[in-house]
């Protein structure tokens, strides 16, 4: 009887410390969100969102202790590889984003996948994390240099876009302390719920599936020239441990005064970037993804091999990568990224716009 009072004990301690961590704010409104108008997408299926082909998330051998996911997670955290993360602090430069002109284009990257930018007079701010808390500080650790913008720092933003739930793009404290500072939020199907949840109004949001397209203009949000296309991307979401692909991953194309800002958002590579050069044309800018990839995980993080053939298909103008230099969540060197970049773009003749965290880069 006393085993079994202590076994008791502890399964209810454990249980309690899961509830309390999962009632935070950070995981949304889990128990209580709507499902309608994701249930009746086409991309919904088989009881969750779908990529347009085949995607598993882990491609090792699962049958090798040493290669299986488990094993993959143990060795990356528990590998002291230097390479990794910078043993200096990266050099960056914080600007004064409250005095950056609306007259022209420009963009001044977070470090990852956070970064402001300039079109038609417009601010754009996409994916911000300037301020994780707990439980996202967790697992969220900044190369020294690179942690030096916080909400305060941001001007008024006119339209803030989410990529995706994962905690590295869709930050609860970033997203709580800018919510005045924000006129409209563009992002894919779900992540609705946790920004009502957080505080956002319903005028606010703009949700959209796959292809669905917003004319700002038309709709009375704005007197801009501004429309928005919600584009694929092969990824995956979940933000608890349980079932995956509940709510849907993005990337977008940004329309304004003629000009065009593609968001990459995460994935890996496949058909989509030459279907979106033929659906659109000339893209001015874009922003792809090129960081946190390994050989385990190729179809949903864009790997090195892949890179080139992402370039190549899109054909933009000018490209400036994200999703490196500010956190090590692969087993990479933490400097390859913008090598392997640099070295594509000069044998391609891409011009690759690459600057320091916080530059202010026209484009």
């Amino acid at each position: 009887m006393r085993i079994f009072l202590i076994i008791l004990g502890i399964f209810t301690l454990f249980t309690g410390a899961a509830l309390a961590v999962l009632s935070h704010p950070a995981f949304g409104l889990w128990r209580h969100r709507s499902t309608e108008h994701i249930q009746a997408s086409p991309n919904f299926y088989d009881g969750m969102f779908q990529n347009q082909e085949p995607t598993p998330q882990f491609t090792g051998d699962h049958q090798d202790g040493k290669n299986n996911a488990f094993g993959t997670l143990w060795r990356f955290l528990t590998n002291k590889d230097t390479l990794r993360a910078p043993q200096e602090p990266i050099t960056t430069i914080k600007t004064d984003l409250h005095a950056l002109p609306t007259d022209t284009d420009w963009l001044v990257w977070f470090g990852h996948s956070s970064y402001l930018f300039c079109l038609n007079g417009m601010r754009f701010l996409v994916d911000p994390v300037l301020q994780p808390e707990w439980p996202s500080s967790m697992m969220l650790k900044a190369f020294p240099g690179t942690d030096i913008y916080r909400p305060n720092d941001l001007p008024d933003i006119d339209v803030l876009i989410i990529t995706h739930e994962h905690w590295d793009h869709m930050d609860y404290a970033t997203l709580r302390d800018i919510r005045t500072k924000v006129k409209t939020v563009i992002c894919p199907l779900g992540i609705a719920d946790y920004l009502r949840y957080w505080g956002y109004a319903d005028e606010q949001i703009v949700e959209l599936d796959w292809y669905d397209s917003f004319d700002f203009e038309r709709s009375g949000l704005s007197t801009f020239d501004l429309y928005v296309t919600c584009l694929p991307s092969r990824h995956f979401s979940n933000r608890l441990l349980g079932k995956r692909n509940q709510t849907l991953w993005a990337s977008f194309m940004i329309e304004s005064g003629g000009r065009k800002v593609y968001i990459g958002g995460d994935g890996g590579y496949d058909k989509r970037f030459k279907e979106i050069h033929e659906r659109f044309g000339s893209v001015d800018l874009a922003f792809l993804e090129n960081g946190q990839y390994n050989a385990n995980w190729k179809y949903i993080h864009t790997t090195p091999e892949d890179l080139e053939k992402v370039f190549l298909d899109l054909h933009a103008k000018q490209v400036f990568t994200v999703h490196h230099d500010k956190y090590s969540l692969a087993m990479h060197p933490w400097y390859e990224p913008d090598s392997m970049a640099h070295n594509i773009a000069a044998k391609h003749h891409i011009q690759l716009l690459d600057a320091p965290i916080g530059t202010f880069v026209h484009y």
